[in-house]
């Protein structure tokens, strides 16, 4: 049966869904504009910029508006489709490279930029065209192409407290990116990080909102020009992106969590540097996936609209978030006109559903649950931005001044920025005398960190995650050992690497390079601050040397402030380096001196977090009661002003949780709490890497095996997230039944069929199953109540040993749901 609805009842269905959605918002937030700043936003509208507007919009058919507000990855659209449906922009994701390549070449990129542009101005039918626009996440150099300059990430930067540098970064990244064709960056991220656990504290500036504020002018007027001057959007420069509006760094270190606070506590300390940013003239804001007070941002009109655009006078255009849409109340990835009401302009999706969101969006403006006012309102933004930007008038990407200048990519001159970038951001904790090295010294360097650019690059960096990328995909980069080695030579002395610190004859002084694997985004969350619970052998390491009285400087690599004071004792010398980027070579310029003795740099880097005592100080910020930290914000020492710090008590706080979020099995045991239950199987040790590292396990008949953990927890995130669950095994006599692996959540267990994987695995050699968490979701688990993460079951003979467990990023097809496949 068919029920029709006429054009006023359609008018009050709107109002009334309206006036529902509004009525379940919880009234905390729910912002006042009045209570917020007015912003002298810039560039100043020009009349002859929204005649142009005026006259797209009338030329355009709704089927062309619809396809301006959604913007599709790479992975998921091709230039065909383009042609048909008209998109108003494309985004290559973390792990989208062009023609399914990451590690392609900037050509390859320029050339696919072409591709789309050329679909997106063919057109049959007299319709107006309209040039697409590519979006990336630029957020440190143009970090996804191979050897691209990349600088220190936020969090480093930001105890440089250099504003001109910050512009000169923005300046050389926006080139970069412009060489390679694409036209847009996601950054800067403006977070104001006050729960360190979070994975994304490295992209944040700083603690404290006013270093935000200092920079975020700066940085939109390295990336996008001054506004107001020819130079504003010029062919060598691109459209800015302001994220994630709004308090995302106070998410309880939950990545995409909810930033319970006051109206005022949101305004005053996580709006930082948005008025700024507008007023230097950023042309897009990115909506953020979180919620304030149980709403999500991007859902919320009060703030997207009411504050952001109509008290404050953003006038370009707002982003979602990787299918952020989804997560408003009611909506799906594929269907969500709340968004749009609220003040989204243009969707971000990821995955093969894209046509059913254009399709469900156009169905909506027709019927006017979207009213034709917002539809034309969000696409006058999106053009006003492209006009600004002077996409209608300078061609395929190829064609314009600055795109396929491949050899500004790394260039010499973009390096020498990158390495002051690193000297500036280095900050010094610790040195009791050890510092400044003799460059014509023996010098010993360990840790295998000291050879990786991938580590001291971490996340974003080429691939999304950032880790186990070869130094060859980063041809124009040096690492930190590198560095050394060269100063040293020059300096006539002598540099040995060795990553395990070993040695026969004895050095001079010890240079440990240490720290966080590579991470990124809810990845990188963590329970508390403890550096590498589980695994000393850093620390070990350190102390080692330290017994052996050989002088020891330890160059500590993390994407935040960690406890590490068991290894500020066992260092004479400290420096928290964070995430330097490529340019390894700065880390030398700081640690050595000059042929006359003297520092040929002194340290000038400040902490722009503050750094803890206790593994459990993750909330530690000056306007924080008890505010207690072992080095407080803005603590650095220098050559010039030294400092004592004293031996550090290193007890861990008993029954906190272990920081071990995504590893529930390795190096021979499960996380603490955790257990390994067999039922009808028996179990043994094995080796693989160590002695008895791994777990050998033996069905004679139907059995199971679970690890269980103590307590429910949520992996809703992960799911969405396209992480997979990983296991390393190896099969030593094949099943002789049906064998399944499942995820349990309360008393139910969802599984999937691996009897293909088994099949394939070659007896006696170790292998990975990879199995998406999505697949779990999709067939009924709950995930945010996951009570064993891995159950396998078979109803015959099996012997199987397992060496890992544990959660990571691995590109699958996430429709590969049936018989989980062997990697």
């Amino acid at each position: 049966m068919t029920i029709g609805l006429s054009p006023v009842s359609l008018t009050v269905l709107t109002v009334l869904l309206a006036a529902s959605a509004a009525a379940q918002q919880p009234a905390a937030s729910v912002a006042h504009p009045e209570l917020w700043p007015r912003v002298d936003a810039q560039p100043k509208r020009d009349p002859a910029v929204e005649r142009r507007v005026d006259a797209l919009l009338k030329a355009m058919s709704v089927e062309d508006k619809v396809g301006q507000l959604i913007q599709v990855d790479i992975g998921s659209i091709t230039p065909a489709d383009v042609r048909t449906y008209k998109v108003g922009s494309v985004l290559n994701g973390g792990n989208s490279g062009p023609y399914g390549d990451e590690y392609a070449s900037p050509a390859k990129w320029l050339k696919l930029a072409d591709e789309f542009y050329e679909a997106s101005m063919s057109r049959s039918d007299r319709g107006p065209k309209i040039p697409i626009i590519w979006g990336t996440d630029s957020v440190h150099g143009n970090n996804n192409i191979v050897g691209a300059t990349l600088f220190p990430h936020n969090i480093g930067l930001g105890a440089a407290r250099d504003r001109d540098l910050i512009r000169e970064i923005g300046r050389v990244t926006a080139l970069e990116t412009a060489a390679a064709g694409l036209d847009w960056t996601f950054a800067p991220t403006l977070a104001v990080v006050q729960d360190d656990r979070w994975g994304r504290t490295y992209e944040s500036y700083s603690e404290e909102p006013q270093i935000a504020a200092d920079y975020a002018g700066a940085m939109i007027e390295g990336v996008q020009g001054k506004a107001g001057t020819r130079d504003f959007l010029a062919p060598d420069h691109l459209i800015a992106t302001t994220k994630h509006f709004l308090g995302d760094g106070g998410t309880g270190g939950r990545d995409q969590g909810d930033t319970r606070v006051s109206e005022e506590v949101l305004r005053d300390v996580h709006l930082g540097g948005y008025p700024a940013a507008i007023e230097a003239g950023t042309q897009s804001v990115m909506a953020s996936f979180s919620s304030w007070n149980g709403a999500k941002m991007s859902g919320n009109k009060s703030l997207l609209t009411d504050v952001l655009k109509d008290r404050m006078g953003f006038d370009g255009f707002v982003v979602g978030d990787w299918n952020s849409h989804g997560q408003v109340p009611g909506c799906s990835n594929e269907d969500c006109p709340q968004a749009i009401n609220a003040g989204l302009d243009m969707f971000m999706y990821s995955g093969p559903g894209w046509k059913q969101l254009y399709d469900n969006t156009l169905r909506e403006v027709r019927a006017g649950t979207i009213p034709m006012a917002r539809l034309d309102d969000a696409v006058r933004r999106i053009l006003r931005v492209k006009i600004r930007a002077g996409t209608f008038e300078r061609g395929r990407p190829s064609t314009r001044a600055f795109a396929g200048k491949f050899d500004a990519i790394g260039s010499a001159g973009h390096r020498a920025v990158a390495r002051r970038a690193v000297r500036e951001s280095l900050v010094l904790l610790k040195n009791e005398g050890v510092l400044p090295l003799k460059a014509n010294a023996d010098i010993l360097v360990a840790g295998e960190a000291a050879d990786s650019i991938s580590q001291q690059a971490g996340g974003w960096s080429i691939t999304w995650q950032g880790i186990d990328v070869p130094n060859s995909a980063f041809p124009n980069a040096q690492s930190v050992w590198k560095g050394i080695e060269e100063t040293v030579k020059a300096g006539g002395g002598t540099a040995r690497y060795a990553p395990d610190g070993r040695f026969t004859q004895k050095p001079d002084a010890a240079i440990v390079v240490f720290g966080e694997k590579p991470y990124a985004e809810f990845k990188g969350d963590v329970p508390n601050l403890e550096y590498s619970p589980g695994d000393k052998r850093d620390l070990e390491m350190l102390r080692r040397f330290k017994a052996a009285g050989v002088p020891v400087v330890a160059v500590f690599l993390s994407g935040r402030p960690l406890w590490v004071n068991a290894e500020l004792n066992a260092s004479d010398a400290f420096v928290a380096a964070f995430l330097p980027g490529s340019e390894g070579g700065g880390v030398a310029d700081m640690l050595f001196a000059g042929a006359d003795g003297k520092p040929r740099h002194d340290f000038r880097g400040k902490l722009s977090f503050s750094w803890p005592k206790r593994p459990d100080q993750y909330v530690l910020n000056r306007r924080d009661p008890g505010y207690d930290p072992l080095f407080p914000f803005g603590y650095g020492l220098s050559y010039a002003r030294p400092g004592k710090v004293g031996t550090l008590d290193e007890s861990r706080p008993a029954g906190m949780a272990a920081a071990t979020p995504g590893t529930f099995y390795g190096r021979g045991q499960t996380p603490p709490g955790w257990a390994i239950e067999a039922e009808g199987v028996t179990q043994s040790g094995v080796d693989r890497r160590a002695q008895e590292d791994s777990r050998r396990f033996v069905w004679k008949g139907a059995g199971q095996v679970a690890f269980v953990a103590p307590r429910a927890f949520d992996l809703s995130r992960e799911s969405n997230g396209e992480i997979s669950l990983v296991v390393e095994y190896r099969v030593d006599a094949k099943p002789a039944g049906k064998m399944t692996v499942g995820l349990q959540s309360g008393q139910s267990t969802v599984e999937l069929p691996i009897g293909g994987a088994l099949s394939s695995a070659k007896p006696g050699e170790w292998s990975r199953l990879v199995v998406p968490l999505q697949c779990f979701a999709k067939r009924g688990a709950d995930m945010q109540a996951v009570t064993a993460p891995l159950v396998l079951r078979s109803n015959g003979a099996a012997d199987i040993s397992i060496s890992d467990v544990k959660l990571d990023y691995v590109s699958v097809p996430m429709d590969a749901c049936g018989d989980a496949a062997p990697h």
